[in-house]
């Protein structure tokens, strides 16, 4: 590492602290030359795949993670940092199971579990991207799934 004022090697960790939403180290460091102080992010590089459905392979990515739960949690109940919490600990899982490919299937199937115990519109809205339903039908179907059986009117008396 270099100094990014003075282009000197020598340099010194005065603090380091986990940034945990992050998975990262913060270091705060000095140079030894110029005596400027400034701040690095170091995180752990385990790249994974993402088969799509069709056959092309894309890194993981999880700032498109979140685009996406946003998309679904708009106007929830859901706010933007147990968003970005829920995305931490999807890619957090992800990297524990210390795979280096994960399929479109397996990681919708993650985030609509997560999102069908935090808010049902929310599940609702991604499951309509990600399942990609053929007919209005599939679409009652999902939302039966979600709903309280006592809430669901019957056409039958």
């Amino acid at each position: 590492m270099h100094c990014p004022f003075c282009a000197c090697e020598e340099l010194k960790v005065t603090d380091s602290r986990n940034v945990a939403e992050s998975n990262a180290v913060r270091r705060r460091r000095e140079c030894l030359y110029c005596l400027r102080r400034f701040t690095t992010f170091e995180t752990v590089d385990l790249t994974i795949q993402v088969k799509k459905r069709d056959g092309r392979y894309e890194d993981f990515c999880q700032d498109k993670l979140i685009k996406g739960l946003d998309a679904a949690c708009r106007h929830t109940r859901i706010s933007h940092d147990q968003l970005r919490t829920l995305a931490y600990k999807i890619t957090s899982d992800l990297m524990e199971r210390q795979i280096r490919e994960v399929t479109t299937a397996e990681l919708g199937g993650s985030v609509m579990q997560h999102l069908q115990e935090l808010d049902s519109i929310a599940y609702i809205r991604f499951a309509c991207v990600y399942r990609r339903f053929k007919d209005v039908n599939e679409l009652i179907d999902a939302i039966e799934d979600v709903s309280p059986k006592d809430t669901i009117h019957s056409t039958e008396t």
